[in-house]
Parts: structure tokens; sequence; C-alpha cells
């Protein structure tokens, strides 16, 4: 993976809010290479930066300055057209609330995505079962989201997530509303994605979620304050501590 292209590269990306007469400033100067297949996680207190940050990756947001290349391509500036094109089809997104329609079943919300795609039916088919079996859900597929356990809805946001076959998935804390036990079955459905080639991008508290990834970059104060090795959990929480008591 270290030979790996980089599939992300931010170069002095700032984002700053205007809130009534004072300017915000959420993210100063971040720069940054995510290489493809690369496990990412981010961590920082409350406030850091965090979600601003990945709304950018996801091209849910825009950059105040700075540069934004994907896949080699400059998106910040994009219009709006462009920017869904990249987002249906390069970028997935998991969130801690899990936003299924809950009058379609489980087999209907991962097909969605395809829908609006204009993918044709047996294609469609085809792909959500495929999608089911990899999140072990396929007895469940006719199950409306009332009828599934949070764990079990959050495979299915993550089947309807990666239907598109992305190049990268974005997940915001992805196992915030979860028992243990669900939210080890969701990230190793994570990891299993990740050693397939999937890059893998992950916001979290949570220190547990943040071993799994190769590295893991601190945000304080809209800056990337540390980047270490996964390994060096107690480096960053003992980072962690110290922010939360400024």
């Amino acid at each position: 993976m270290a030979d790996a292209p980089a599939v992300i590269r931010l170069e002095e990306i700032g984002r700053t809010f205007q809130v009534g007469d004072e300017q915000v400033h959420a993210l100063v100067d971040i720069d940054e290479s995510i290489r493809v297949g690369e496990h990412v996680a981010i961590m920082g207190p409350s406030g850091s930066g965090k979600s601003t940050l990945l709304n950018i990756l996801g091209c849910l947001d825009r950059p105040s300055s700075g540069t934004y290349h994907l896949d080699q391509r400059e998106v910040g500036h994009l219009d709006e057209a462009d920017l869904t094109q990249v987002r249906r089809h390069q970028i997935g997104f998991v969130f801690q609330f899990f936003h299924l329609v809950h009058r379609l079943s489980a087999a209907e919300n991962v097909e969605l995505p395809m829908i609006f795609a204009g993918i044709g039916r047996a294609e469609r088919q085809r792909r959500v079962a495929e999608a089911l079996e990899t999140v072990g859900l396929t007895p469940r597929a006719r199950h409306l989201p009332d009828q599934l356990s949070g764990g079990e809805r959050q495979r299915v946001a993550l089947a309807r997530a990666t239907i598109m076959r992305p190049e990268i998935l974005l997940a915001d804390e992805p196992t915030g509303n979860l028992d243990s036990r669900s939210g080890r079955v969701v990230l190793d459905a994570l990891d299993r994605m990740n050693d397939q080639g999937l890059t893998l991008i992950v916001v979290t508290h949570d220190p547990k979620v943040a071993q799994r990834a190769d590295r893991v970059l601190v945000l304080v104060d809209g800056r990337i304050e540390r980047r270490v090795a996964s390994s060096q959990m107690g480096e960053v929480l003992a980072l962690l501590a110290e922010g939360d008591g400024e």
C-alpha cells in the first residue's frame, strides 16, 4: 500500500463559516494525502473539524481555500451536476443515523441509488442480492427497517453505500448508535471491504474503532495536530485528553 497512488490529495484546505459578525475557522491549512486502499481514522475533540473535513472529502461541502484533488482531478470548483456524479459513482457514505427509507424493504433501500443512476432491473437485482449476502442480510432482504435491529439497519446502510461500487467509503461514527456486538459485526464488514481494496475513512471517538485503521489523523482546532500509526493509540488518547482539558 505504501507504493499505491494517492486517491485523495488536500493542499492548504481551509473552511471558514460566518457566524454573526464572527468568522469561525473550522479547518486551517489541511495538507494530507490518502492512498488507494488505505484505512484512515479521523479523531479529535468535539468542534475540532472532523465532520467539516469529512463533508469536504465527500464533496458535500466546498473548501473556502486550498485545493482538493480526487483521482488527480481538482473537485473544489466543479459545478453541482459534476459533484453529483462524483458522489454517485466515486464516494459512498455511512452515517451514525442510518437514513433508511422506512416504507422500503432492506433490498429496496439498497436498490435505490441504482434506480437514480438508471441501472436496469436485472442488474439491480443481481447487485442487491450480492450486496446483502456480503453484509450477511440475505434472510432479511424483505424486512422493513422497523423490523431490523440497529446493527442490521447499519449493515443495510453499508450495502446501500457500496452498491454503486465507489472507490472511497466515508463513515461518520458508524457504530455510534450500536451495542458492542452489533458494532463489531459492522466493523468486520468494513474491514472486509477495505481488504478488497476499498479506501476507507472513518470519523470516530472510539479508540477501538480507530485501532482497526492503518493510521490515525488527530484534529485539534481545525488543524491536523498529529499523524500516528493506529498501534500508537496511547499517544492519540493523551493528545485528545490535552485537547479536552483546554
